[in-house]
C-alpha cells in the first residue's frame, strides 16, 4: 500500500457531504484543503440553487475549484481532471491533505479510472442539435439517438437534454456510438495499471443510505430553504443575461431547469400559487432523480467504503476511515 495521497468524500445531493468535510477540517492533525468535485458549484452567481458551501464554511478549510467560470462557459470531466491533478500536487506541497468533495460521480470517475478517447466537444455540432431540438423536442432526438445508439437512449429520459446532446455529438462528431466508447473503456482497462482507489493513493468514502424517505426527506427541506432563501430571484438575475439559456449546462443545472421553465410559462406575469406548487413538485422530483443516479455510480465503485449518511455519528465514522488510511491501516 502506498503513502495516501489524497480523499474522495462522496455521495447523493442532501447526504451530508460538506458537513462531514468540514467535520475533518477541524479532527485531524493534518491541515486539509477542500477541492469541489461539483459541476455547479464552478459557477459564479449560482449561490442559492446549488447549495454552494457558505463563506462562513469556506473559512474553516481553503476551498478550490469554485466560482472559477462565468455561468456562459463550459467545464468538462477533462478540464476537472486536469485542474484536480494540478490542485493535488499544490495541496501536498503545501503540507496538507487534498479532499476532494462532491457529488459529479463522471468526475470522479475520470480521475479514478482516466479518460476514454471519445471526440471533445464541438461548438458547430452542439448547435446543430440545440436547433433541431427547439424545433422537434428533447423526445424527438432521444427517438433519433435509438436509431444509431439504441443501448445509450435507453438509459437517458426523453427530456435529458444534456446527455441525449452529448451522445448525439459524439454520433455526428465520430461516428461511432458512445456505448461503443463506454464498452472499450470498460474491456480495456486501464487495467495493466492499477488506479490510485487499487494502489492507496486515494480513499474514497461514500455517505450512503439504505433509507430512501430519509434521503428524500432531507432532499425536500432543501428545495424549500432554498426557495425561502431567495432561489427564484437569482434565477431570475440570470435570465436578465441575453448570454444565458435552456441550452447551457449551467442552466440545466437541477433546480435551475425547472425555475427558468416555469418562468419561461408564466411569460413575464408574477408566478402564481400553483406555479410555485409545480416548480417545487417538479424541482424535487428532479433533484431525487439526481440522487438516484449518483447512487448508481456509486455502486459501481467496490472501492469505496460506505458510512450511512443518516447515522448519528456518520462524520465521526468519515474520520475513523480517513485516519486509518493516514496510518496505512487497511480497513
Amino acid at each position: 500500500m502506498t503513502a495516501l495521497r489524497y480523499v474522495a468524500l462522496a455521495g447523493p445531493t442532501a447526504s451530508g457531504k460538506t458537513a462531514a468535510a468540514l467535520a475533518l477540517a477541524g479532527a485531524l492533525d493534518r491541515p486539509l484543503e477542500i477541492v469541489s468535485v461539483d459541476s455547479a458549484l464552478v459557477y459564479r452567481g449560482m449561490d442559492i440553487g446549488t447549495a454552494k458551501p457558505s463563506p462562513a464554511e469556506r473559512a474553516v478549510a481553503p476551498h478550490h475549484l469554485i466560482d472559477i467560470l462565468d455561468p456562459a462557459e463550459r467545464y468538462s470531466a477533462a478540464a476537472f481532471v486536469a485542474d484536480a491533478q494540478q490542485l493535488i500536487a499544490d495541496i501536498l506541497g503545501r503540507g496538507a491533505l487534498p479532499v476532494l468533495v462532491g457529488g459529479t460521480m463522471l468526475y470522479f470517475k475520470a480521475l479514478f479510472d482516466g479518460l476514454d478517447a471519445m471526440p471533445a466537444a464541438d461548438p458547430a455540432v452542439r448547435a446543430r442539435i440545440d436547433a433541431d431540438a427547439a424545433a422537434l423536442g428533447w423526445p424527438a432526438l432521444r427517438a433519433r439517438l435509438a436509431e444509431v445508439d439504441p443501448a445509450t437512449a435507453a438509459r437517458l429520459a426523453p427530456n435529458d437534454s444534456q446527455r441525449i446532446q452529448r451522445a448525439l455529438e459524439v454520433w455526428l462528431s465520430s461516428g461511432q456510438p458512445l456505448s461503443a466508447f463506454h464498452q472499450r473503456q470498460a474491456a480495456s482497462p486501464a487495467q495493466a495499471r492499477p488506479g490510485p482507489l487499487a494502489t492507496g493513493e486515494a480513499l474514497l468514502v461514500s455517505l450512503e443510505t439504505p433509507d430512501r424517505a430519509w434521503l428524500h426527506a432531507r432532499i425536500a427541506q432543501r428545495f424549500d430553504a432554498m426557495l425561502a432563501a431567495g432561489f427564484l430571484d437569482e434565477v431570475r438575475a440570470l435570465r436578465t443575461r441575453a448570454d444565458l439559456g435552456p441550452e447551457l449546462p449551467s442552466i440545466r443545472c437541477v433546480g435551475y431547469r425547472q425555475a427558468w421553465e416555469m418562468l419561461d410559462a408564466c411569460a413575464g406575469r408574477a408566478p402564481a400559487a400553483a406555479d410555485l406548487a409545480d416548480l417545487r413538485e417538479r424541482g424535487i422530483a428532479a433533484t431525487r432523480q439526481l440522487a438516484k443516479r449518483q447512487i448508481t455510480w456509486l455502486r459501481g465503485m467496490p472501492a469505496r467504503r460506505v458510512v450511512r449518511c443518516d447515522a448519528p455519528d456518520a462524520a465521526a465514522q468519515v474520520l475513523a476511515h480517513v485516519r486509518q488510511a493516514l496510518a496505512g491501516v487497511a480497513a
